[in-house]
């Protein structure tokens, strides 16, 4: 969609901007650039010159420090591992270990209410309650 903004006896359209898309080589090159810079000044000035914002270096500078910046194949994926997906492994393991200790825990308490129920004891109200 493009609004026309009429000048007089002309009319201009106006399309909506796109978003840059920088590939891998600019950004480490811009990252050089800001690492190598040695008075105040030169990276503000660098910024300027390629029309970059200040966060988009800090985020590119934590991306890299992640791993995920780098030299990358054409035509292939990156392999890099994500930095959450250990911990995400970490925790898929630990909930599958959790359900089954509850599975268990289920199975142990409906063995325990059968087990009464054949030797004529009566269970606690709570537990009656917390079946409902």
């Amino acid at each position: 969609m493009s609004k026309v903004v009429n000048l007089g006896n002309a009319e201009v359209p106006l399309d909506r901007p796109k978003r840059r898309i920088f590939s891998t080589e600019f950004k480490l090159k811009i990252l050089a650039e800001a690492d190598a810079a040695t008075e105040s000044g030169q990276v503000a000035a660098m910024l300027r010159r390629e029309g970059l914002y200040s966060s988009a270096l800090t985020d590119w500078r934590r991306a890299r420090a992640a791993g995920l910046l780098g030299p990358v194949k054409p035509g292939s994926k990156s392999q890099g591992s994500h930095p959450l997906a250990a911990e995400n492994k970490r925790l898929q393991k630990e909930k599958r270990t959790l359900e089954r200790r509850l599975k268990r825990a289920e199975l142990l308490l409906e063995i325990q209410k059968k087990a009464s129920e054949l030797m004529g004891i009566e269970l606690d109200h709570q537990l009656q309650d917390d079946e409902s």
